[in-house]
């Protein structure tokens, strides 16, 4: 590589830390008011779509161009939107996050949230997997595979649940907490478990 190439890396990898500590110790940090403020002009320009939102306290956003965001949506604190590595994440109106929520859709994934969603503490929604299948090398050196969350709207997750790849929530749909997703859940169900199993085809009738 010439020397202009690897002046232009290393003057690339200067700006993206900076941007990251700036991230990390100013925005994300900022309390109040003032600080909700600041999150909503420092990331409404960076997603790819976006309207009203809240971001609260210590939220992590990783390549927000592969993000969008509806209408009243609610993030409460120490969240995590990951849609690094070609990752897509669809955010619908009305959505809202409890604290400690982590949505990854890296490597090729894709979540789509619809609207009203409402998301219980400590949930992760992960659409991409580690390769596992050879014994030869090291399961954190075989890469990831990406795979496609819907959840669809009027859903509500419970605390501590986990959602995988290759999964559709119906409409209207409840996940009890603590509960693990790795089927299709039926439109107005209500599913519990690991893994989560219908206990309930109409919770809501």
């Amino acid at each position: 590589m010439s020397l202009i190439g690897n002046m232009k890396r290393a003057a690339g990898t200067v700006v993206a830390e900076c941007r990251e500590w700036f991230e990390r110790l100013f925005i994300a940090y900022l309390p109040g008011r003032i600080g909700i403020l600041a999150r909503r002009l420092y990331w409404s320009p960076q997603f790819l779509r976006c309207r009203s939102f809240i971001i609260s306290y210590g939220c992590r956003v990783t390549n927000p161009k592969g993000i969008t965001m509806g209408d009243c949506v609610n993030i409460m604190h120490n969240c995590c939107l990951y849609a690094n590595d070609n990752g897509t994440i669809k955010i619908g109106n009305g959505v809202n996050m409890n604290s400690n929520v982590i949505i990854g859709a890296a490597n090729d994934g894709e979540i789509i949230l619809g609207d009203n969603v409402a998301i219980g503490p400590n949930v992760v929604i992960r659409a991409s997997n580690h390769i596992y299948g050879r014994k030869d090398i090291p399961i954190n050196k075989q890469g990831h595979t990406g795979g496609r969350i819907v959840v669809e709207d009027d859903v509500w997750i419970g605390a501590n649940a986990v959602v995988l790849r290759n999964v559709t929530i119906g409409k209207g749909a409840v996940i009890g907490a603590g509960a693990v997703v790795n089927r299709d859940i039926p439109p107005g169900a209500l599913a519990c478990g690991v893994p989560a199993k219908v206990i309930k085809a109409d919770c809501r009738g």
